[in-house]
């Protein structure tokens, strides 16, 4: 059972034990279904509803209906099982992509030293080939093969 990093619980909302989670994870329509659970310092806890408001997910848990039974979540990590998030052949977890053999349209091989956001919609990584650079993992010099477990990079973006 391989755990996945979904967020955090950044505060509660209301009276009726609803929590604020931040996340940027980006499969959050597999995650936060109705019925899946969230394991929080190794426990798990269904989802009973969801929404979002503002840039937050909102969820309730289990049977818990009221504020004071949920302040003991507040300020944990939220995790979810990779069986459970049920990802599609080609949605691949960034912990995944560190994994993959780094090759160049000419052929030169390199590793990836991070991946990072840097804003809420680029995704960056960090990749040593001859020398360090930043490549936009979004960007159409970029294609992933899940098959091969290769990330290949167009040549011209090579210095």
């Amino acid at each position: 059972m391989k755990k996945v990093y979904i967020g955090k619980i950044v505060a509660t909302h209301g009276i009726k034990g609803e929590l604020r989670i931040k996340s940027n994870f980006p499969y959050k329509k597999n995650a936060f279904k109705i019925g899946n659970h969230l394991i929080i310092e190794g426990k798990e806890y269904e989802i009973k509803t969801y929404r979002v408001h503002k840039q937050f997910d909102m969820v309730t848990l289990d049977d818990y209906h009221n504020i004071n039974e949920v302040l003991f979540l507040l300020k944990k990590n939220v995790y979810m099982t990779k069986e459970e998030l049920s990802l599609e052949k080609n949605q691949v977890l960034d912990e995944e992509l560190m994994n993959y053999q780094l090759l160049t349209t000419e052929g030169k091989r390199g590793i990836i030293k991070e991946i990072f956001f840097a804003s809420p919609t680029n995704k960056i990584m960090r990749v040593k080939l001859e020398k360090e650079v930043l490549v936009p993992l979004n960007s159409p010099l970029v294609k992933i093969d899940t098959n091969k477990k290769e990330i290949i990079i167009d040549a011209m973006l090579e210095m």
